[in-house]
């Protein structure tokens, strides 16, 4: 009789890991898939970003200076493959030259009426909005990872299978939590 029990016991303690460890590996593959929707959205951004460079330089020649800023911050996203945190001091800084890109435009009313030029810039607003929902996404989906792989008894497996935390993408930039004045 104490047998029984004791491989009833056994036999709970083994379904509840294998429970929690399907659990965690549910967990990381949502993560995994909410960075590759980042990466598809960032893909479709630098893809975008050429095109807009190009119409921007038919009207503004002399603006070399921010045209030579987007393409290397552009670049330098692309070729970032590291952690979230990396990706995102990249991603700020692209986001930053393309501000300057834009603030160009303004310059040049014929740039701001061109059909071309409002296509790509609403193409890219509509993409900037897909990137900010997939680091929502990834978000939640971090904190949740996280909270499974930090909260007991699941702890436990996480440390025995070797489940590491993931870091958030956050804003690098200080100076982009601040709000906006709108000055007249």
């Amino acid at each position: 009789m104490p047998t029984i029990i004791l491989m009833g016991i056994l036999a709970l303690l083994v379904l509840v890991v294998v429970f929690m460890y399907n659990r965690l590996v549910t967990r990381r593959v949502r993560c995994n898939e909410a960075w590759s929707d980042i990466d598809t959205q960032l893909k479709r951004r630098y893809d975008l970003i050429p095109n807009l460079v190009e119409a921007v330089k038919g009207y503004a020649a002399h603006e070399k200076e921010v045209f030579t800023k987007v393409t290397e911050a552009r670049a330098a996203a692309m070729q970032n493959q590291g952690s979230p945190a990396e990706q995102a001091k990249t991603e700020n800084v692209l986001a930053g030259a393309l501000k300057s890109l834009f603030a160009v435009s303004e310059n040049y009313p014929d740039l701001k009426a061109n059909q071309n030029f409002l296509q790509l810039q609403e193409e890219l607003t509509d993409t900037e909005n897909k990137i900010q929902a997939a680091r929502r996404f990834y978000n939640t989906q971090t904190r949740d990872y996280n909270t499974v792989i930090e909260t007991f008894p699941s702890k436990l497996i996480a440390n025995m299978f070797k489940f590491e935390k993931r870091t958030f993408f956050e804003l690098e930039d200080e100076k982009e939590r601040e709000a906006v004045q709108v000055k007249f």
